[in-house]
Order: C-alpha cells, then sequence, then structure tokens
C-alpha cells in the first residue's frame, strides 16, 4: 500500500518499510559519500546522478569524496560522524563489522565478487595451480589480502610456493602492465580494462575457486541509520535506479558525466566503457530484472558462508545483522521517477 503525508515541509513516499522523499518548497538535505577509490566506472551512478540532477529531486545535497580503498571507506564510515555513507566491497564491511565495527549494507550491487588474479593471454595460467613460482604483485592492506591464502589453497599452493610482491594499490596496475610482475591481484574491471592495451591479459576470477561473495554496494554506520534513516533511504533509491538507467543502453552518458564530474582526474573515456561493460558481468539477473540495488537473501548467506569457511569471520553468524533489508525494493523502484 502506498501512503503519502507530509512532515516537516517535506513529502514522503511510504512503499512498505521504505521511504522515497521528494522536495516540496525545501531547501535540499546534505549527505557526505565516502567512495571506495579514485574516479573510474563504479562510481557512475553518482556522478550520473549529479550531472542529471537526480539528487537535488529527490531533495538531497550529495557531497562526494573519493577514497583509497575500500577497507579504509569501510573504517572511515564507521568509525567517525563525518560521512553518513560510503560505497565499499561489501566483504570488507562485513569482516569489519564481525570484529565491531557498527556498519551495515544498504544496497547491494555487483552480487558477485570481481576480485581476482590477471594473467598473461600467452601464460598458458588458467588457475590457481599456473602461478607455482610466479612473482604475484598484489597489495597487503587492501581487500584481496585477506583471501589470497584460501585462492592458493585452491590450487594445491601455499604462500611459500609464490613470490608475492606487495605494491601500492596506486602502483599496482602499472608494475603488472609493465612486466614487472607475472600476474597481479586486484579488482579485475578496473584493472583489466587499464591493462590490456599494454599487456592483453586473461581473468581468473576469485568466486570460481570457492569465493564468492557480493562485492560493491552501499554502507552506512548504525548511528547513521538511525539518525538519518530516510534520507539515507532515498540516496540508495536513487542510486540503485542510476545504475539501472545505466544498463539498460546509457553506458556512454554514464562515462561523459564521469569525466564532466571529475574533469582533473584525466580519464580515459574507452577505459571507462570497457570498466562498465565488465562490470556488468558481475550484477547477475538483476540487470535484466531492473532490480540492481535490491538486497537478495541468498547473496547475502553465499557471502557469510563464504567468509565463515574461510575463517575471515566467526562461524555461526546471523546473516541479516550485515546487511538492511528493503531499503531498496522493485516497488520503490518503479515508483521513483528520475528526470
Amino acid at each position: 500500500m502506498t501512503e503519502h503525508y507530509a512532515l516537516g515541509g517535506r513529502v514522503r513516499l511510504a512503499i512498505g518499510a521504505t521511504l522515497l522523499l521528494s522536495t516540496w518548497g525545501v531547501a535540499a538535505q546534505p549527505l557526505n559519500v565516502k567512495l571506495d577509490w579514485t574516479p573510474w566506472a563504479v562510481h557512475a551512478p553518482f556522478h550520473l546522478a549529479v550531472e542529471k540532477g537526480w539528487f537535488k529531486q529527490a531533495g538531497l545535497d550529495v557531497r562526494l569524496e573519493d577514497g583509497n580503498g575500500s577497507v579504509t571507506a569501510v573504517q572511515i564510515v564507521g568509525g567517525s560522524d563525518r560521512f553518513d555513507v560510503g560505497q565499499a566491497a561489501l566483504a570488507s564491511m562485513v569482516i569489519a563489522r564481525s570484529k565491531g565495527l557498527p556498519v551495515k549494507g544498504l544496497a547491494t550491487f555487483a552480487t558477485s565478487s570481481d576480485i581476482g588474479v590477471l594473467v598473461p593471454q600467452d601464460s598458458g595460467i588458467t588457475g590457481p595451480e599456473g602461478l607455482k613460482g610466479r612473482k604475484i604483485a598484489y597489495t597487503a592492506g587492501s581487500l584481496e589480502a585477506p583471501f589470497v591464502d584460501a585462492f592458493l589453497a585452491a590450487g594445491g599452493l601455499r604462500r611459500s610456493d609464490v613470490d608475492l610482491l606487495s605494491v601500492d594499490a596506486a602502483g599496482k596496475a602499472a608494475t603488472y602492465a609493465v612486466g614487472r610482475a607475472d600476474a597481479v591481484i586486484s579488482t579485475i574491471p578496473f584493472v583489466l580494462a587499464s591493462v590490456s592495451r599494454q599487456r592483453p591479459s586473461n581473468a581468473i576470477p576469485f568466486a570460481q575457486h570457492g569465493l564468492d561473495m557480493v562485492s560493491f554496494g552501499l554502507f552506512t554506520s548504525e548511528s547513521k541509520l538511525a539518525s538519518r534513516g530516510p534520507e539515507l533511504t532515498t540516496f540508495s533509491n536513487v542510486v540503485a535506479k542510476s545504475w539501472n538507467y545505466i544498463y539498460s543502453g546509457h553506458e556512454q552518458e554514464a562515462v561523459d558525466a564521469i569525466v564532466a564530474q571529475r574533469p582533473n582526474a584525466r580519464l580515459d573515456k574507452a577505459i571507462l566503457l570497457d570498466q562498465l561493460n565488465i562490470l556488468k558481468t558481475y550484477f547477475g539477473p538483476a540487470v535484466e530484472q531492473g532490480s540492481i540495488g535490491v538486497n537478495q537473501a541468498a547473496d547475502w548467506d553465499k557471502t557469510i558462508a563464504t567468509l565463515e569457511r574461510v575463517e575471515l569471520i566467526p562461524s555461526g553468524q546471523k546473516v541479516t545483522d550485515y546487511y538492511q533489508s528493503g531499503v531498496v525494493t522493485p516497488q520503490s523502484l518503479s515508483s521513483l521517477e528520475l528526470k
């Protein structure tokens, strides 16, 4: 049942447990957002929503700040009052929450893990077993680091069987591209699109070797969820709607918006478009269903099961403690009109 009611000069549209806000002659509400990394394709829905004025239409004054990794973004949003919401690979959020950081998922975009290892196309390597004796670039403090041992074990290897080269995240792709490493472990869509012109490569996803889990999505702290729940619901729905718009044939429009919003970042539109196209393969059936952003219980079940199995979180976790259900729903997406 849909219900309209006024509160403080603002009209709210209630759909089940979901609240969508629309302006009614009031100032937009400020919302501070921490992103996971410097500008790349996964930020497309945010920049497109700013460029087209969708956040303002929804009564939000959104302020985006670039980041330097999912792990750091989770720590910052969960440990301070400065940011209202963040985007990160949600496995980082799950691990942090299991250790006591009061964070919770709001919306899931990539429903399958995009972490993996890239190898040259002519290397003949098709799985972790082929990495024996190879030099592998990775970043010790990044999202992929906790999963390295489990991935190698899937191929019967230990760390002592490979040469792990810890590289700063900003220089990891370049290290591999110029041949200073035989392989690189990172976010596949970001690195594959960036290096393939210089070093044609194949990706070996961790998800194909027993390490599947949700990836990019929105999260917040429990205190912000309690104090700013309606604004966070609105924001999550606008971003989710933006993703669904992008993958309905508007990829180039999204790329143009990223470049327009980050003019000093010296971004390559062709690489951004490649990243978007690769990312799409990790969004699952939600792309065709127009339901990107909806938290699905099955996706979170597999995530918790994977993290428990590799002992990154304690066993016996209550899955629903890690995400907020009903933030983005098929009904809320269909009712949200963006012009």
